[in-house]
């Protein structure tokens, strides 16, 4: 006997997740955010990151990265506040003064992952963001490989996450997505039931699951997001989400249809290839206003 499918996230359950907006809100108000990203060959990922948090809307995003590195990416988005890690060597993270230096850091949210180099350095200071107390955090690619090379390591977690694996990176930490909706669908609960956090298994029809067994199927298949950088963009999108205030399954929902819909739309701009992932960042916050109108209408009727 084969699982139902997980429910369709569609438009009118996105826009009922839409964070409430303080009109007398300032930057501290909207949350947040510190993103641990980037290394010498992937440093486009920690500014795709950090400058999708800000246009998913995010008052305050930080981004901690090596300090050999920061002074080549400071700037490069101006709204970002960058923060130098202490390092062992260039690019070398030293991983315990690192991970005190960023747990230091004012936050509502943490996104660790994007564009860090792999290695043991990079797996110690994984290991110890996400064994240290506090605000829910976002896991993404750098961060699921080093907890992939990790025996136990959802046991020691003290956070709440979201983890955010396509299809070869779930392989890595020991399940098989499967090709069809019902397999990928049991493949993120069964995923997000053991390591007790929410799962967003990426791909055409992304499933969003949570420990209890909820799943949503995101559905979109959009060719367009076949794109390097496309990946970090949803992370930042859903930590921003997070760091508003969303609990982390709602925000990966939200984020995760905000992203897609943004895909979908330069998509038929401009047809199934082509797109960049910097292109989704000025669409992102288009999708969110027309979520809102929705969700306005909805509460007048």
């Amino acid at each position: 006997m084969t699982a139902p499918l997980p429910a369709s996230l569609d438009e009118g359950l996105a826009a009922s997740l839409l964070p409430d907006r303080d009109p007398r809100g300032h930057k501290g108000t909207f949350g947040r955010v510190v993103v641990v990203a980037g290394s010498l060959d992937y440093a486009g990922a920690a500014l795709m990151s950090g400058a999708a948090a800000l246009r998913a809307g995010s008052g305050l995003v930080t981004l901690c990265l090596p300090a050999s590195l920061q002074p080549h990416l400071a700037g490069r988005v101006p709204e970002l506040i960058t923060r130098g890690l202490p390092e062992t060597a260039p690019g070398q993270v030293d991983p315990l003064a690192s991970a005190a230096a960023i747990l230091e850091q004012p936050q509502d949210a943490l996104l660790v992952g994007p564009g860090l180099e792999p290695g043991r350095a990079t797996t110690r200071l994984v290991q110890a963001l996400l064994a240290a107390e506090g605000p829910p955090a976002v896991v993404d690619a750098g961060a699921l490989d080093a907890l992939a090379g990790t025996r136990g390591w959802s046991g020691r977690v003290r956070r709440a996450c979201v983890l955010t694996p396509h299809p070869g990176e779930l392989r890595r930490l020991g399940y098989e997505a499967g090709s069809t909706a019902d397999e990928r669908s049991r493949a993120a609960v069964t995923a997000a039931t053991a390591w007790r956090q929410v799962v967003v298994l990426k791909g055409a029809g992304t499933v969003i699951a949570e420990p209890g067994g909820q799943a949503l199927l995101a559905p979109f298949s959009v060719p367009a997001l076949g794109t390097a950088g496309s990946g970090d963009v949803l992370a930042g999108v859903i930590v921003s989400l997070v760091g508003q205030g969303l609990a982390p399954f709602d925000a990966a929902a939200l984020g995760v249809y905000l992203h897609a819909r943004a895909g979908e739309q330069l998509g038929e701009q401009l047809g199934d290839a082509g797109l960049m992932a910097t292109d989704l960042l000025t669409q992102i916050p288009r999708v969110r206003a027309h979520l809102r109108g929705i969700r306005g209408t909805a509460k007048r009727s």
